[in-house]
């Protein structure tokens, strides 16, 4: 147990609960154990609920987080690429929630957070929903996937069984996410994309931390196309090496 918890404390510094969390503020923002990060979100201009925290996490917790990953021994044969795990997360992905969590209320003081009014949940000023951020668990849902070079994943939305909001956190090797709108549905049930078809390129370096909400959960699909020629970012094709995702969601609740 003392060897589990210096481990969690390794790859995302002590607790939270300290005495005096204004203190705390700047340590989670822009220094978190002793790696001189600074964590700040962008927003996707072009898709609203759509946010890229391009710093979440160091180099040094990176490297821990995927030893705590391999430590589960989920890809230790070579066709298993996906693991699943449902209601009680191990150990560091609740740890993970938790940050993602406080990187929301804390993590970047040099930006005003956007207005969430006439978002349906109320006037204030958030990152993520209110709604969103004080349900718990913040995330019961939790998917690791292994790409090889060349592995990618099809253009979809996620299934309607998982809550508004969800994070994914990139691991090992960079990767252009592409968003596409979704198109009307016709009569017949099948999607018809208005044309021509907008591709909105979105760079995940190792380390970086994506939130959907919103538009950006339901009305965009989100794919990582390998293809040659596809993972371009400021006019130079990504180098394609070994990927490793961590997506957190939160199940909707049966009626």
């Amino acid at each position: 147990m003392e060897e589990e918890k210096a481990l969690l404390r390794r790859i995302f510094g002590d607790s939270s609960d300290s005495e005096d969390k204004e203190d705390s503020i700047d340590d989670v923002g822009c220094q978190l154990n002793s790696d001189p990060i600074c964590r700040t979100w962008e927003p996707i201009n072009e898709i609203k609920g759509l946010w890229l925290c391009r710093h979440f996490l160091s180099p040094h917790q990176q490297s821990t987080l995927l030893s705590a990953i391999q430590n589960e021994g989920w890809f230790l044969e070579a066709p298993n690429n996906q693991a699943m795990r449902f209601g009680d997360l191990p150990s560091w992905a609740i740890e993970l929630s938790n940050s993602i969590r406080e990187v929301i209320l804390y993590g970047d003081r040099n930006h005003e957070p956007p207005n969430c009014a006439g978002s349906g949940r109320g006037e204030a000023t958030c990152w993520l929903p209110p709604d969103l951020l004080s349900r718990e668990p913040f995330f019961d849902q939790l998917i690791a996937n292994v790409y090889q070079p060349g592995e990618g994943i099809c253009a979809h939305v996620d299934l309607m069984r998982f809550e508004d909001g969800i994070a994914i956190v990139s691991l090992e090797s960079s990767c252009v996410m592409h968003f596409t709108q979704v198109g009307e549905v016709s009569g017949s049930g099948k999607e018809q994309p208005d044309l021509p078809m907008i591709k909105i390129p979105v760079f995940l370096m190792p380390g970086s931390l994506v939130l959907l909400f919103g538009d950006a959960r339901y009305l965009w699909k989100h794919e990582i196309n390998r293809k040659p020629g596809f993972q371009m970012w400021e006019g130079q094709e990504v180098n394609q090496k070994r990927r490793t995702s961590i997506t957190l969601r939160k199940l909707c609740h049966a009626e």
